[in-house]
């Protein structure tokens, strides 16, 4: 590795995500990942939102059964004291004003520990079950996003938009010390236009092409640039969807932990400025028994420390 890329990869947050997935995510496991990532010094925990799961569904076993990512966040916050703690992503569906008052009160709680990403949302069935309308759902996020900022500063507030009233209220206590960073997901170029003229940062998906990520990375300093903003301070944060094997595969973060490694370092170098390790993306771990699934678990923390 050259010392650009050295320097790089030491600058990365390497994170964690805790169990939410199927047998393995038990009260007990999530305590046990917080606080042994928080030991060996990951940078942030992190969790996903699955509402529903459609019978019959081919999405996979990921998806069957998934904790609520925000309580689960809080349950996690409370057992540790200064590891980070993300969403990537939490979906639009409640009114913004009872998002607004649950991210500022993690926040709040957390000590200002907490990331707050934001998705679209691209389930139908989700749409339907929450009683929100999918069309027009990337200009209702647009709007979305200015409700959630005026929750979390103004004294008064007030709103009456396309798809969101709210009357003259006062929207008390805002988040200490301050509001969370908010992070918009999407891989078309219109999301991440969105990202860059609206977020402080921006997360992949478990579907991203992580070989083709280093042109998103560009794309979103180039919007940056043409706004003024500043690219240094913007947040490229990537759900590694790492599964541990015998030998090396071609997909990145599929291998042995020296392959790896050695991903999250070629990464760093495409200007990815957050990873974590998620193994809930793995379809081996929420498949297998709780047991199995966290002794690979608390090998792949000890492995994969930074």
């Amino acid at each position: 590795m050259g010392e650009i890329a050295s320097v790089r990869l030491g600058l990365m947050r390497v994170g964690f995500a805790v169990p939410v997935s199927g047998p393995w995510a038990t009260p007990e496991n999530l305590r046990r990942v917080a606080v042994r990532a928080e030991e060996l010094g990951y940078a942030e925990l992190w969790t996903f939102q699955r509402l529903l799961y459609p019978v019959g569904h081919a999405m996979g076993v990921t998806y069957r059964a998934v904790h609520d990512p925000l309580i689960t966040l809080a349950h996690v916050s409370a057992v540790t004291s200064r590891i980070r703690l993300g969403v990537a992503v939490v979906n639009a569906y409640v009114q913004p004003v009872v998002l607004a008052k649950q991210l500022a009160t993690l926040q709040t709680l957390s000590g200002g520990r907490f990331s707050a990403g934001l998705g679209l949302g691209w389930l139908p069935e989700e749409f339907e079950a929450t009683g929100v309308d999918m069309a027009r759902r990337g200009r209702r996020i647009e709007e979305y996003v200015e409700v959630l900022r005026k929750a979390w500063a103004d004294d008064v507030v007030t709103h009456d938009g396309d798809f969101y009233r709210v009357p003259p209220a006062h929207l008390d206590p805002k988040p200490e010390p301050g509001p969370p960073p908010l992070l918009l997901g999407g891989t078309a170029e219109v999301a991440l236009r969105r990202a860059a003229r609206l977020a402080d940062g921006w997360v992949s998906s478990s579907r991203e092409d992580l070989s083709a990520i280093a042109g998103r990375v560009r794309l979103i300093k180039a919007e940056l640039a043409a706004a003024g903003r500043d690219a240094d301070a913007f947040r490229f944060v990537c759900r590694g969807v790492t599964q541990v094997r015998a030998h090396d595969e071609d997909r990145p973060l599929t291998g042995t932990y020296d392959k790896i490694r050695r991903d999250v370092a070629a990464l760093a170098e495409q200007g990815v400025t957050d990873v974590f390790h998620d193994l809930n993306f793995d379809r081996e771990i929420p498949a297998a028994d709780a047991g199995e699934a966290m002794r690979r678990a608390e090998e792949a923390l000890e492995a994969l420390a930074p």
